[in-house]
């Protein structure tokens, strides 16, 4: 894939439901924050952005290790609407843009994004290619070892602006990182 081709970067990072107890199984994981992020190609500016919660249904009660962890409320995702009406919301928004690549750290967000998806009998909402940009900054940077987007951040010698584990900053974080993700701007040090 030729990433010189796309106007856009669609940067995505999702919350889901989650326990530190094993209460919550991997495949009834639901999505409760979608963060995304455009990227003009060119320039490497964010042009916008989007963020909304999603009320999950399968776990509706928030664990507290996912609230401690995601820094998102019980009441947050009491009121927010379901995953299919934020998903419409989130393609009006998204379809402004054209010939944008879907990127995220890692495959879970789309693995995420697709099981949510079958889940509520809906098709997947990017209809795009998607690169793994986890995967993109360790080859650019000629790293052998593969980072956290915190760890990421610590190389490129950047401080994590927001809060960890919130969809839209943690997208904000990955689109602050394109640079050194594209290997247009190399890390000072070695691995660490």
């Amino acid at each position: 894939m030729d990433i010189d081709l796309y106007d856009y970067f669609l940067i995505v990072d999702l919350e889901a439901t989650c326990c530190d107890q094993q209460t919550i199984p991997r495949h009834e994981m639901e999505t409760i924050e979608i963060g995304a992020v455009i990227v003009e190609s060119s320039t490497l500016k964010t042009v916008d952005e989007f963020c909304t919660f999603i009320r999950p249904e399968r776990h509706p009660q928030l664990t507290s290790f996912c609230q401690q962890l995601t820094s998102i409320s019980q009441k947050d995702v009491d009121a927010a609407t379901n995953f299919p009406k934020a998903i419409l919301a989130f393609k009006d928004w998204l379809y402004q843009y054209s010939n944008f690549v879907f990127c995220s750290w890692g495959d879970y967000d789309k693995h995420q994004l697709l099981q949510d998806s079958q889940f509520h009998s809906s098709p997947m909402p990017i209809g795009a290619e998607h690169i793994n940009i986890k995967r993109l900054f360790s080859k650019s940077q000629g790293l052998t070892k593969k980072y956290g987007m915190a760890g990421a951040l610590k190389l490129a010698e950047m401080e994590l602006e927001g809060t960890h584990h919130r969809g839209i900053d943690d997208a904000r974080n990955m689109a602050r990182l394109m640079p050194f993700i594209l290997g247009k701007e190399q890390i000072n040090s070695g691995e660490s």
